[in-house]
């Protein structure tokens, strides 16, 4: 299980998703109004419902923000053209990654 008490599959809460990834509330808020993939689930009295998958995209928006150094306008461009690539293409440039990774790997050790 992911950090809670919950099973991996149970929907959170905006505040279990805050504490789980290490991010306060608003910053998720903030999210939601720039990426429209980011869409919890909202019951009565407006409180959020984030699923597993809702929970996988916060963790990728953080990643290429706070760790890979993206602005918000390149993720959104990033999340969008993620849509329309077809999986295919998706495998091909992950193959293609794999081998500049493995050549670094070779050549750092030399």
């Amino acid at each position: 299980m992911a950090g809670s008490d919950k099973a991996e599959g149970a929907w959170r809460t905006i505040g279990e998703v805050a504490a789980e990834i290490g991010l306060p509330q608003h910053r998720l808020r903030y999210w939601e109004t720039r990426f429209p993939q980011l869409k919890p689930l909202q019951r009565g009295g407006q409180r959020r419902y984030y699923r597993p998958e809702d929970v996988d995209l916060v963790r990728r928006i953080d990643r290429l923000l706070n760790h890979e150094g993206y602005t918000i306008a390149g993720v959104q461009k990033l999340l969008a053209g993620a849509r329309r690539a077809p999986r295919s293409e998706v495998v091909d440039q992950r193959a293609q990654l794999r081998l500049i990774r493995d050549r670094l790997k070779r050549a750092l050790s030399q």
